[in-house]
């Protein structure tokens, strides 16, 4: 054991008098590792991070929803607008009926949003989102209250004139989000409401999910009262309940609002069934497309400097023949010598590694300032990245290892 210790401690003594001894050779020699490895960390990083906040900003979504609307989410390449645009919105009076015709939904929500102005005192803020919905809202939604109270029954009843801000409207108007609760604003058409709850901070999306921070909620009942509910983008909201698949329930959904509107065997759906759920598929194939291009460009480097490191394994086994020599001369095994170059080639890759690894960290932080999202950089991409870095210093130093390892202890010390 103590004996592979100094191996391991000899080589990598080694590769760092290598580095120090010849470094703009050895950095020239070492820049498609180097290289490599910084194409893929980064882009498996930078992929990672946005599936994260794609995932995050899905969630945003609901889980197990459907989104009632005469709009398609997922459009194709012939997206046929003109056809959709004809359709009639969702009414508020079709999801009561839903809910009898669909028992097994376990939430249902009627929601209308309209980009409108928000004023308080000498502030005013223009194309804040409304969002007017239904009771159930919340229990589809993530919607977390920071500071105050969300709607109660009673205000979902009346209508009260009551609003709850996002995190980003509450801080632009009153300067401190929890000064926000208990304070009058003014909305459209200059009607007065009272701020009961500010929602925690959510941060940016990266897909245009519900931008909590720059919205404000209300009651469907109080926002009928500020825009006409056909002219807000109305949508129904459904969430499947635990004894149900969302496909099933897509089924289900289908056949109701068909019989609702009283539609023909023969005419085609004028309503969109949206399941949230497929919206994660529609950016597989994108994802999977970045991460075959990061990999090309990152094994076509990584080749590079394979034979950049080849190259100096040679140099170096030249360099240390008589060194050699003697080491055989007084009992070094060809599997010592052998494994001492490999492993000094290794060490070297991951010199290469550890500055393509720094490179991508400073990445890191310009990306994550000017992105809508924060990349970071999981252990398991470090540890793959690491094993890519042995596995090549392994491949470049094998030959010139095996030429160390058989070479004539009598011959070696000779060439001196």
């Amino acid at each position: 054991m103590i004996r592979n210790l100094e191996i391991v401690w000899t080589s990598f003594k080694m590769a760092l008098q290598e580095f120090r001894s010849n470094k703009l050779r050895t950095f020239l020699s070492l820049l498609g590792i180097t290289f490599g490895i910084f194409c893929i960390i980064s882009v498996l990083s930078t992929i990672s991070s946005m599936q994260m906040a794609v995932n995050k900003d899905l969630k945003a979504f609901g889980s197990k929803v459907i989104y009632i609307d005469k709009w398609q989410y997922t459009p194709g390449p012939d997206f046929p607008w003109w056809k959709y645009v004809k359709r009639p919105t969702p009414k508020f009076e079709e999801m009561r009926v839903l809910r009898e015709k669909v028992p097994e939904a376990a939430h249902m929500s009627y929601g209308l949003q309209s980009q409108e102005k928000v004023e308080y005192g000498d502030n005013s803020l223009s194309g804040v989102q409304y969002y007017g919905n239904t009771e159930d809202f919340d229990k589809i939604q993530q919607v977390t209250i920071g500071q105050g109270r969300y709607f109660q029954q009673t205000d979902f009843d009346h209508g009260t004139a009551y609003v709850v801000l996002g995190y980003r409207i509450a801080e632009r108007l009153f300067s401190k989000p929890e000064r926000a609760v208990g304070q009058t604003v003014k909305l459209k058409g200059d009607k007065a409401a009272i701020v009961i709850g500010v929602m925690e901070k959510q941060g940016q999306s990266l897909i245009n999910a519900f931008d909590y921070d720059n919205s404000i909620l209300l009651t469907y009942t109080f926002m009928k009262q500020l825009t006409r509910p056909e002219f807000a983008n109305p949508t129904i909201l459904v969430q499947a309940g635990p004894k149900i698949t969302t496909e099933a329930l897509v089924d289900e959904l289908r056949g109701a609002m068909r019989s609702i509107r009283e539609l023909s065997p023969t005419q085609e759906d004028n309503f969109a069934l949206n399941n949230i759920d497929n919206l994660g598929k529609f950016f597989e194939p994108i994802f999977r497309g970045m991460n075959i291009g990061g990999w090309a460009i990152a094994a076509l480097s990584l080749i590079v400097g394979m034979f950049g490191v080849a190259n100096i394994m040679f140099v170096t086994v030249r360099e240390r023949t008589s060194q050699i020599g003697l080491k055989k001369a007084i009992g070094a095994k060809r599997g010592v010598i052998l494994t001492e170059f490999l492993l000094e080639s290794a060490f070297l890759c991951i010199i290469g590694g550890i500055i393509g690894l720094v490179a991508v960290f400073v990445l890191t932080l310009i990306f994550s300032a000017t992105l809508k999202f924060q990349v970071i950089i999981p252990v398991d991409i470090i540890v793959l990245a690491v094993s890519i870095c042995l596995f090549t210093g392994v491949a470049a130093g094998i030959i010139p290892a095996f030429v160390a390892a058989r070479m004539d202890p009598v011959v070696a010390i000779r060439s001196k």
